[in-house]
């Protein structure tokens, strides 16, 4: 039974965070705004009806707005009780979809349901975030524990494995973001530390390898890379071994070593340094092990296990690149690197959005005035690329006025998350907040040519269904779960 506490909780609406539903309107609106400016074509007489892009919006967000109502009207509760069968469900239509023979722009990540295509993948996200919320907020639960954490990456990791049968990697890497959840629970800083550098050693590698070294047989990026895993290395024993003297020793004797073979190859014998580096690192590998065997302290050997880990994905990623992604997900990392410019292919985008962007100015071009935008330069410009005619058509102010409004959106929600008295309303709030920072950080830097393009949605502005009830349901929950926060429950 629920009782309200008396001045504590009069009701569900007037308890509910007016704030961040004044936010999602705006983002709304201004999103609508968008889907005109980037739909619109000359000479087009009615931007309401259901025939265009902009009428068919409209109906989204009504229907949006319509299922937000529907989600504060339940119990809070609900989402606890059925978090596992929600997302075993989720997790079935994932794996449907993949054998779904309606394949849309190379994706099978679309179900055809007569004149309705549904994407399930946009659903899986809040399905997703409950069911993690709800395993570690169970009695006992600790993120620090490897089994316990294990069982949550393996919820997370799970649809991200059906979301990539589905040839739909842009969506999967969104559930990337759930490790920032993680780290604010408790997961130690190694696990975060350790996907950053994989990401360091990938693009100096790749970028730098053709470069060679003060006339040396010595490739750059592979120089670098090796020093840098060495570096690594000798910092976290400072930090997690807690022993600033064997740190001390680790990295003079690598950069020592290290330069002394530099100077030789340079002004005596010619040679490819990177192997004195590999047997240097080799042999710190063993040193490591050797002293987790001989002082009982095992985070040695989770050290040496970070530096053989970083070596064999360096020496693996080249393959990767080459042998294991589809030639318009390595072209486009390509292009990103600025290894290659392929303004007429996968580069093509990218640019059109940045001269769109660049064209709007300070104040933009105004409400359809775009150029760029109407004659229909850039690809897919009302959806994963729309952010661009919000510059063209708005300028820098409109811009950065966007931003802002996401950027309030975040902060309301972090302020939301702390003061949750249950750990389930934390940390589910923290998955909310984790994905929409990722979708606007990916979607605003590819448009900039800062992230690669990886076909993600813009919340609340690219056009479609799918994506904006998956982002409605996955916020609404939230504040329903917030709004019920000093409600008095007896068990």
């Amino acid at each position: 039974m629920v009782q309200a506490a008396d001045k504590k909780q009069p009701g569900v609406l007037r308890s509910l965070d007016w704030w961040t539903i004044g936010i999602y309107v705006a983002l709304l609106a201004f999103g609508w705004l968008s889907v005109c400016g980037a739909s619109y074509t000359f000479g087009e007489t009615d931007i309401f009806s259901l025939s265009t892009r902009s009428g068919m919006q409209i109906v989204w967000i009504c229907t949006s707005i319509a299922l937000g109502f529907v989600i504060l009207m339940l119990d809070d509760r609900l989402f606890d009780t059925f978090a596992y069968i929600l997302y075993a469900a989720l997790l079935l239509l994932l794996f449907v979809t993949i054998f779904n023979p309606h394949e849309i722009k190379g994706s099978r990540s679309w179900l055809v349901l007569g004149p309705v295509h549904i994407q399930p993948a946009e659903f899986a996200k809040f399905a997703t975030a409950l069911a993690v919320a709800k395993l570690m907020s169970t009695y006992g639960f600790d993120i620090k524990r490897w089994r316990d954490f294990a069982a949550a990456a393996a919820i997370v990791v799970l649809p991200m494995l059906f979301i990539i049968g589905q040839k739909e990697t842009g969506s999967a890497l969104v559930y990337l973001s759930f490790f920032l959840m993680f780290y604010r629970e408790g997961m130690t800083g190694s696990v975060l530390f350790t996907g950053i550098a994989l990401i360091i050693y990938f693009v100096v590698g790749i970028k730098f390898e053709p470069v060679f070294l003060f006339g040396t047989p010595t490739s750059v990026g592979r120089f670098v890379v090796l020093l840098l895993v060495q570096i690594f290395t000798g910092a976290m024993v400072w930090e997690y071994c807690e022993n600033r003297r064997l740190a001390t020793v680790i990295l003079s004797y690598c950069i020592g070593i290290t330069v002394v073979a530099l100077l030789f190859s340079v002004y005596v014998i010619p040679f490819d340094i990177m192997w004195v580096q590999l047997v240097l690192s080799i042999l710190l590998i063993v040193f490591l092990v050797y002293s987790a065997l001989s002082t009982q302290v095992w985070t040695y050997l989770l050290v040496a296990l970070f530096a053989f880990g970083s070596i064999a994905f360096f020496f693996s990623a080249d393959h990767v690149l080459n042998d294991v992604l589809e030639p318009h997900q390595r072209v486009r990392i390509n292009v990103l690197l600025g290894i290659e410019d392929d303004l007429a292919g996968a580069g093509y985008n990218v640019h059109q959005s940045e001269i769109a962007i660049g064209s709007g100015g300070l104040s933009g071009k105004g409400f359809l005035n775009g150029t760029q935008t109407k004659l229909k330069f850039v690809p897919e410009q009302d959806t994963d690329f729309i952010f661009c005619t919000v510059g063209e058509e708005e300028g820098f102010v409109g811009s950065a006025g966007v931003l802002l409004l996401f950027l309030a959106l975040i902060l309301r929600l972090i302020r939301l998350a702390e003061r949750q008295p249950h750990r389930f309303g934390r940390i589910y709030g923290y998955c909310v907040l984790s994905i929409f920072l990722f979708h606007v950080f990916i979607n605003v830097g590819m448009v900039l040519g800062l992230t690669p393009v990886i076909g993600i949605p813009l919340p609340f502005f690219s056009y479609g269904g799918s994506s904006l009830w998956g982002f409605t349901i996955l916020l609404f929950i939230f504040l329903r779960i917030d709004a019920g926060r000093n409600l008095i429950r007896d068990e």
